[in-house]
């Protein structure tokens, strides 16, 4: 149920970005592309817990904000100071996305494929 509704999520965003006719105007570019390095990490984080059988959607809920908040915190933190501390943010993030993949395609292999 929960692997469902992250990807019936992630489904209808992407569908949203592809039809709906908008720019992201310049000063809020880092910003938004930290909110997607996050929604993608608690994406896939919620996909591999969905297929581990712990999936929650309080936690999935309260993860995303939680990630979105800090991230956006740290980018803006960065731009009154001077620096791009949004990096640190997009590499975190980044990190763990390999890491959930990693996990995803073990889980996926063992299900399906019988070393």
């Amino acid at each position: 149920m929960g692997v469902v509704v992250t990807l019936g999520g992630l489904a209808v965003g992407i569908l949203l970005g592809i039809f709906m006719p908008w720019s992201i105007p310049q000063a809020m570019s880092k910003y938004m592309a930290v909110a997607i390095v996050a929604a993608l990490d608690t994406g896939l984080g919620g996909i591999r817990s969905g297929l581990e059988g712990r999936f929650g959607l309080a936690v999935f809920i309260s993860g995303f904000t939680a990630n979105t908040l800090l991230a956006a915190g740290l980018t803006y933190l960065g731009d009154m100071l001077g620096g791009d501390l949004y990096l640190a943010a997009i590499v975190v993030f980044g990190v763990r996305i390999f890491e959930n993949l990693a996990k995803i395609r073990r889980l996926l292999l063992g299900r399906f494929w019988s070393f």
